[in-house]
């Protein structure tokens, strides 16, 4: 659906599994091409986004995707290939800088386009390092041709903490020439580092004192096959944590979440507004750390701060929380989050206008903003503008406003959680 219309919501109740985690399942697609054998992969996300790493993975050498109930079997080829027409990463800044990476390590060359969205966001973050690694890349921005093989290790500093860039160091280090080191000034999510360790990559960690945060991979020729079990994606699951928090009786049960440090910033927030979620059923699986998350309607909120080392482990929950930050009794600060700037909008400027115009006092900085509350929300029309959390945060903000809420755009939700509305039919009992 194109165009949403809502209406605010009485108590959310039941369980769900969120979408499934789209870091991992863009990981699970991707790692197959370097696998000594056949993958399996269950619980995937299929969304626009993870398609688009899984048509690159086949276009470079996959020899069969095969589907059932069970999961998806990717068997890789003996060798890759070089493909014969671009490849389309559709608006997934994942597959493209991940993708770039793993080429860049590899006798080959590929094109690699995007939607105009994914156009306008930088590449020369990745390009960059991969570059200095020996790689030959040409453009900036999308669209980007690598041209692989033959590379040297380096030690890298990133400028910014970037779970995509430090990837694409790692993958084009798996066939370097010596150790490859990337250094970010804060640790970014781990996903990379996990999966890789658990199939064989040499990989070690160091955490500074000062904050940083150093991974080091040496060269490796080939890596095991996997059985994967994709877990639930907290920035998903953030949407109803919020709405189950800010919705008068609500109480919900989120099954099988990803609680990885490195992604849970939101748990920290919620423990600095004082709501009311606890974690049962936790275990492991295949490599992340996994639990069901039960929330439930907290009044009396305290505003919050994110800033520093917070950032990056909750970077993709930050318009949501913006959300929150509405229903908390003073001013909530958001700082250090300057990346927003260059998301599939500007979110820093679209969460800011659309909270304005629903009442909501918010001034903005070049990067972050400051919103007051607590404040009565009243429905207007949203323009997610191709941007899938923009809409999913404004509809979380529609469930508390007076009146009408018009969300354009909606079909945007479908890069990474298509079951959206269903869930939220199912939380509001079947209702708006």
């Amino acid at each position: 659906m194109n165009e949403w219309i809502l209406r605010s919501s009485g108590p959310l109740r039941g369980s769900i599994r969120p979408a499934s985690d789209k870091s991992l399942t863009h990981r699970a697609f991707l790692f197959a091409g370097f696998a000594d054998g056949p993958c399996f992969v269950r619980g995937a996300l299929r969304s626009e986004d993870t398609q688009a790493s899984l048509d690159a993975v086949r276009a470079l050498g996959l020899d069969t995707v095969e589907e059932d109930a069970a999961g998806i079997r990717l068997v890789p080829s003996s060798a890759w290939r070089s493909p014969g027409e671009a490849i389309d990463c559709g608006n997934s800044g994942t597959t493209m800088r991940l993708l770039a990476g793993a080429i860049a390590g590899m006798p080959v060359s590929a094109t690699l386009t995007g939607d105009a969205s994914l156009s306008r966001r930088p590449m020369k973050r990745v390009a960059e390092p991969l570059r200095l690694m020996g790689a030959d890349i040409h453009g900036d921005f999308a669209p980007i041709t690598v041209r692989g093989g033959d590379l040297r290790g380096i030690e890298y500093h990133l400028p910014m903490a970037s779970a995509q860039v430090k990837s694409a160091i790692l993958l084009a280090g798996l066939h370097a020439e010596g150790p490859t080191v990337a250094i970010e000034p804060a640790a970014s999510r781990d996903h990379t580092e996990r999966f890789l360790k658990g199939i064989g990559a040499q990989i070690t960690e160091e955490f500074h004192l000062d904050g940083r945060h150093s991974v080091t991979v040496q060269p490796t020729e080939r890596l095991a096959a996997y059985d994967f079990t994709v877990p639930a994606d907290i920035s998903s699951a953030a949407f109803w944590m919020v709405a189950a928090t800010l919705v008068a009786d609500s109480e919900v049960r989120l099954e099988g979440v990803n609680v990885n440090r490195t992604r849970s910033g939101i748990l920290d927030v919620f423990a600095q507004c004082g709501v009311n979620v606890r974690l049962e059923n936790e275990r492991f699986e295949t490599y992340e750390p996994v639990a069901d998350l039960i929330i439930s309607a907290t009044p009396n909120l305290k505003p919050f701060e994110i800033s520093g080392d917070l950032v990056p482990r909750l970077i993709d929950e930050i318009p949501v929380l913006a959300v929150l930050a509405t229903q908390c009794d003073g001013t909530t600060i958001i700082r250090d989050a300057r990346e927003l700037r260059v998301k599939e909008t500007d979110r820093i400027a679209t969460v800011a206008m659309y909270l304005r115009a629903m009442g909501v006092g918010v001034e903005t900085f070049d990067d972050g903003m400051a919103i007051t509350g607590p404040r009565a929300l009243t429905g207007d029309t949203i323009d997610a503008a191709g941007d899938h959390r923009l809409a999913m945060a404004f509809a979380v903000a529609s469930m508390i406003a007076e009146g009408e809420t018009k969300i354009l755009n909606a079909h945007s939700v479908a890069t990474s959680y298509p079951d959206f509305d269903k869930h939220r039919r199912t939380l509001q009992g079947g209702s708006n």
